[in-house]
């Protein structure tokens, strides 16, 4: 008995550490700490560059500079994110000179820098993880392209599509979550740098070469947004981002956990570290990951929701939703960004664990009278019959087959011609007889006829949904292509700014 409760307990267990990673949420790639230690190595560059500080002084301040993030990158040392923190220690190590550092500069412009630093390296791992995530399903497009499987709406099977049609869709609202990464880089991606408070300075601070040093590809330009206004609509972003990401996986999840409650499920988990049994009723399997992952993406959207609630109806210049003042309400957008990593690596994870069976899926569809919607067009097409009488006439052929537990294929042909009888005395048409062959009827009402009938663009028609996939799999390439580039100007631009403030040691 113990070692069957221990199998239970360690697949309850299991799916938690897996999929539930979201308190905390993922650790940071650099703290605060480390961005206030580039934003002092960039300043020390830029105010020697700008003549704001003499060469020899800011050769001292850089040795400060790094004895101070060397101290900080010790074991167990503390790593402040306050400026004034660090301010004390350069002063301690260098004396009162070493807050000439600080001309023309503010914690405003240096908390809302950190805060772009933070996201813009958070949003380029989110969309590693959505690469990962369209990846999964790209291949599960791939494996079962044209199987056929049901659709639903109202969560009534409504159509038979394929399963490369359903994966593809979901595809869609993953590869325009990663566009909307991409749309949201280029206006994150901008320095605040310089601007100081509010109003810049009477220092001669080059904004752009600061935005240089440190990988920005430009300025927020007006120095009142830059610090003031842009945190608001820079963290709401974010926040969307994570949170559309997070609708999409839920409605994934919800198609999922439906299964559950057939007899016969034919989309399910493999049965694993991401399913549990029950303690008492041995013949379940709970699908623990699909759980637990919903409720993930629910405390992404709630997060979400939090930061756009603490951001509304407060005056600019208030400290309500800026990170580097209020790390409790402001910080939530580089929170929420973290944790949609989480979320997208255990979405993943159970991609990697679906089970598709391709004949229960067939049977689901030809157990039910989902392709009537093809008899209608059928009658319409090919018999010049009027949509709404086709529509009448294959209601009440479900209506007669519902009524005596019978399948499409086994209504007798003799009945449809009857039923058809009716529906065109109904409608006065001048042909009452079923202008459809007995073999044409069959035909009609196959899923595999209904698929391969369609034609609009988009469809689930084998041709469509190979040119989907083949879409999707360019776009997902493109965006490969592309964090490889950004990830690369980010390491030119360290390793830039490293060589800078290295040469002011020398001077």
């Amino acid at each position: 008995m113990a070692g069957l409760y221990s199998g239970w307990n360690r697949a309850w267990v299991g799916a938690i550490g897996v999929l539930v990673m979201i308190v905390p949420a993922a650790a940071q790639q650099h703290d605060p700490f480390f961005w206030l230690g580039e934003i002092n190595k960039a300043s020390a560059v830029m105010v020697v560059e700008s003549g704001i500080v003499p060469k020899e002084l800011g050769a001292r301040i850089a040795d400060a500079v790094r004895r101070v993030t060397a101290a900080g990158d010790r074991p167990g040392a503390l790593r402040s994110g306050n400026y004034l923190v660090i301010e004390d220690a350069l002063i301690k190590n260098g004396g009162p000179d070493m807050t000439r550092l600080h001309s023309g500069r503010s914690r405003q412009d240096i908390g809302a820098t950190i805060q772009r630093l933070a996201i813009r390296d958070d949003l380029l791992e989110a969309l590693d993880r959505l690469n990962g995530v369209r990846g999964a399903l790209l291949a599960l497009a791939q494996k079962y392209p044209n199987a056929i499987i049901p659709a639903y709406t109202w969560g009534v099977q409504a159509q038979p599509i394929t399963l490369g049609h359903y994966l593809t869709a979901y595809l869609s609202a993953f590869t325009r979550d990663a566009e909307r990464v991409r749309e949201a880089y280029a206006r994150i991606n901008l320095s605040p740098l310089g601007a100081a408070a509010l109003g810049t300075s009477s220092f001669p601070v080059d904004r752009p070469r600061l935005a240089q040093l440190l990988g920005f590809d430009g300025v927020v330009e007006n120095s009142l947004d830059a610090n003031q206004i842009s945190p608001i609509d820079t963290g709401a972003e974010a926040a969307g981002i994570a949170s559309t990401s997070a609708l999409t996986i839920g409605t994934f999840i919800a198609d999922i956990t439906q299964q559950y409650a057939e007899t016969k499920p034919w989309f399910l988990l493999t049965e694993g570290e991401l399913t549990g049994t029950s303690s008492i009723m041995p013949q379940k399997r709970n699908p623990s990951g699909l759980v637990f992952l919903r409720a993930q993406a629910s405390t992404v959207i709630g997060h979400a929701q939090t930061f756009l609630l603490v951001a509304h109806n407060v005056a600019a210049g208030m400290s309500d939703y800026k990170p580097f003042i209020n790390a409790t309400q402001g910080d939530q957008p580089n929170n929420v960004v973290r944790e949609l990593v989480d979320l997208l690596d255990g979405f993943r994870a159970l991609i990697g664990t679906l089970a598709f069976d391709e004949a229960r899926a067939l049977a689901e569809v030809n157990a039910d009278y989902s392709t009537t919607t093809e008899l209608a067009d059928t009658l319409q097409r090919e018999a010049d019959v009027p949509f709404r009488v086709g529509h009448h006439f294959a209601s009440e052929l479900v209506n007669f087959g519902r009524a005596r537990d019978l399948k499409p294929s086994d209504i007798p042909y003799a009945e449809a011609q009857r039923i058809y009888l009716e529906a065109a005395a109904t409608f006065k048409l001048p042909n009452p007889n079923l202008p459809l062959s007995e073999a044409a009827f069959r035909r009609a009402l196959t899923p595999e006829n209904m698929v391969n009938a369609s034609q609009g663009l988009g469809g689930p028609q084998p041709a469509e949904v190979a040119r989907m996939i083949s879409g999707q799999a360019t776009r997902l390439q493109s965006d490969r292509n592309w964090l490889d580039d950004q990830r690369r100007k980010l390491k030119d631009a360290s390793t830039a700014l490293d060589a800078a403030f290295a040469a002011l040691h020398s001077q």
